[in-house]
């Protein structure tokens, strides 16, 4: 599934359309997550024969906003989908469910082979009331993590830190390929009670995850399977993945001689070093 640095990368190589108007919406008739109706009249109020003003993000979610209109759409790439925008006409892509046709000629398009993903509107300025992300923690590139804040919620949470990691509500965008890859820098074992924690480690893996979003941005972001730009460009971090996928093979710690080991944790992939992570 995307998470935060494959979205922050949708949303940047989306930049390219910004200005462009929206003549016609689309859609294919399928619903999305979890078969819920799709509402096409909302999503061409909030946008058809409006102009793309901005594209903003909150955790894994992209926010459309189209000018002069109340209403905005909200995207999710749930584990398949693909938000892409495309020069001229061109044949529409197998398992296409929401398309924009740009005034400019170019084509946005919304697809998602799994149809776990998400299309629907929000109310402007309301963003954090809609359902999706009422319960949303902090963005970590737009609102930081505080560490008082990142302490005090570990140590309110008797699970896992693996598991109180991919909980949204603690901090907003983390998945599976980087809360692995975080746990590894910050040398904490991904089966570790989360309040158990001392204030000290749960600085080093504040400061961790952190490096680790900004590491996968730079090579804009991991595409393990389905995951391109908004340009249709495959990401490049996982040629530079620590742990994640890479069970087996030698730690990347070169001091250290243990061997990457696989894990599940509720149905989830964990990868880690059993010398680096006790």
């Amino acid at each position: 599934m995307p998470e935060l640095p494959e979205v922050e990368t949708v949303r940047r190589t989306l930049s390219p359309i910004l200005g462009a108007k929206a003549e016609k919406v689309w859609w294919s008739g399928k619903n999305l997550r979890l078969n819920k109706p799709f509402d096409l009249a909302a999503i061409k109020e909030a946008s058809e024969g409006a102009t793309l003003e901005s594209v903003d993000r909150i955790g894994k979610y992209l926010i459309l906003y189209w000018k002069g209109r109340k209403q905005a759409v909200l995207v999710h790439l749930g584990m398949s989908g693909r938000l892409r925008y495309f020069e001229g006409e061109s044949e529409r892509p197998k398992h296409t469910h929401v398309e924009w046709s740009l005034k400019d000629g170019r084509i946005l398009r919304f697809s998602d082979p799994r149809r776990f993903g998400q299309v629907e509107t929000l109310q402007r300025g309301q963003e954090r009331e809609h359902a999706s992300l009422t319960k949303l923690g902090p963005d970590p590139l737009t609102d930081g993590i505080d560490p008082s804040y990142f302490y005090q919620g570990c140590k309110r949470r008797g699970r896992s830190i693996k598991l109180a990691l991919l909980d949204q509500s603690l901090v907003a965008g983390l998945g599976n390929i980087y809360v692995s890859e975080a746990l590894w820098m910050a040398k904490i074992h991904p089966t570790r009670i989360a309040k158990t924690l001392s204030k000290t480690r749960c600085e080093n893996l504040r400061k961790a995850s952190l490096e680790v979003l900004d590491r996968a941005l730079e090579h804009g972001g991991t595409s393990l399977k389905d995951f391109v730009s908004a340009e249709g460009h495959a990401g490049e971090h996982s040629h530079y993945l620590w742990v994640y996928d890479r069970e087996g093979k030698p730690c990347p710690n070169s001091e250290c001689p243990g061997v990457i080991r696989r894990i599940v944790q509720q149905a989830r992939a964990t990868f880690y070093c059993p010398r680096c992570q006790r």
